[in-house]
């Protein structure tokens, strides 16, 4: 399932890991997934992407937009909200939900599907996360 034509050589995670991210993802969604995409702070990896969809995605752009999330969870620890779950953006033709855990992030970009679902993916994708050595800034 991992694309290897997006294989970053500074990526963390191994192509098993990358298939089970992708695996939770399309279980949890179903026919509305349109991507996966896993970063660190210092790699970025498309791991899915629909096949009638372009491969033009400005993913270092989206990606170092989704890395504030990283320095963002320091910044909402220890407040009367709880821990950080997980972040969903709302665009024209789609959505895309972000979750961190362990110096591991992953955005996945979804059509429009009931709210609920939105939070299993997260809790799938955070769980998977969790179990990940952590990641190091390169």
């Amino acid at each position: 399932m991992c694309d290897p034509n997006t294989r970053d050589d500074m990526s963390h995670l191994s192509a098993t890991d990358g298939d089970e991210l992708v695996r939770a993802a399309r279980t949890a969604t179903g026919d509305e997934l349109r991507s996966v995409t896993y970063f660190t702070e210092g790699a970025v990896e498309q791991l899915y992407l629909r096949e009638e969809l372009d491969r033009t995605a400005d993913l270092v752009g989206f990606a170092e937009s989704e890395r504030h999330g990283f320095h963002a969870q320091s910044l909402y620890r220890d407040t009367q909200l709880g821990a950080y779950q997980f972040t969903v953006r709302v665009f024209t033709n789609g959505y895309l939900t972000r979750v961190i855990a362990n110096g591991h992030g992953v955005w996945v970009t979804t059509d429009s599907m009931e709210v609920d679902r939105f939070e299993e993916l997260a809790v799938a994708l955070r769980a998977l996360l969790e179990g990940f050595e952590p990641a190091t800034s390169n």
